[in-house]
């Protein structure tokens, strides 16, 4: 069983660049067959997908999203790291990182999901507010 773990800043200013932390555990890292994906859920809204990587750090991003959006893996190959550039209030969400062994497809511009099924493990999702 996988279990992942957001970490990061909880509150980001207009402008600035969002990053975000998942820690892997439970005998899963990169060498494992996962796409480890980072997916926000805004205030009173559905849930958006943002990216994902895979183990050998291919990237895919949301069309919506892709200009601001880079997902890496870290020197320490249980984490990787989501970083948003040029944030605004419509960035606030609970942001989460999660896994599946199937890639996640988007068929859309921006890449609302209709419930967290795609995904077999989930992390608890941390809140980030962008405010001056």
């Amino acid at each position: 069983q996988v279990q992942l773990q957001e970490s990061g800043p909880g509150l980001v200013k207009p402008s600035q660049t969002l990053s975000l932390t998942c820690t892997v555990s439970g005998g899963s890292d990169a060498t494992s067959d996962y796409y480890w994906s980072w997916i926000r859920q805004p205030p009173g809204k559905g849930l958006e997908w943002i990216g994902y990587i895979t183990p050998g750090g291919t990237t895919y991003y949301s069309p919506s999203l892709e200009s601001r959006t880079s997902i890496s893996w870290g020197t320490s190959k249980n984490q990787f790291t989501l970083h948003l550039s040029s944030v605004t209030p419509e960035d606030t969400a609970v942001y989460y990182c999660a896994a599946d062994p199937r890639p996640y497809y988007c068929s859309g511009y921006v890449c609302y999901m209709g419930s967290r099924a795609a995904f077999g493990s989930w992390g608890q999702g941390t809140p980030v507010t962008v405010s001056s």
